[in-house]
């Protein structure tokens, strides 16, 4: 796309799977500049499609258009990276439950047991992630000297 090039609405939306409803409610919440119109019709540009890309790859980062919109607009790198670093740290956290809840089904897809919450394996890495450690024996038979 030439920097003299410009699409409509439907053109952009569709560029991404999108509704053209939802770049209008973008522009409504300031994630996306308004288009310059031409009789009446926004037009888009290149800068435009970079812009929705970049809202879109928030969006999957799971971000909310709120902390999106924070982003795009806040005054000052030192501020940006601040907000970055928040949410960098949310995902981490959720990749660490992604992660426990990943063993848990590969688990489940390994083990035998007629009632997989009976399984003393599974128990243990169930209470694990729920943060529950040593609550009962397990069944060891092992005396301590």
């Amino acid at each position: 796309m030439k920097s003299s090039d410009s699409m409509r609405i439907g053109e952009l939306a569709e560029r991404f799977d999108l509704a053209p409803h939802v770049l209008r409610h973008w522009e409504a919440m300031g994630l996306l500049t308004p288009a310059h119109r031409v009789n009446g019709r926004r037009r888009y540009t290149r800068d435009h499609v970079i812009r929705v890309m970049t809202i879109i790859r928030a969006k999957a980062a799971g971000m909310s258009l709120e902390q999106i919109r924070d982003i795009l607009t806040v005054a000052g790198q030192a501020e940006r990276q601040a907000l970055l670093q928040r949410h960098h740290a949310e995902l981490e956290h959720r990749l660490q439950e992604i992660s426990a809840s990943k063993a848990l089904i590969e688990h489940l897809m390994q083990c035998t047991a007629d009632d997989f919450t009976q399984c003393p394996a599974y128990q243990r890495m169930a209470e694990s992630a729920a943060g529950l450690h040593n609550l009962h024996n397990d069944g060891c038979v092992v005396k301590s000297p």
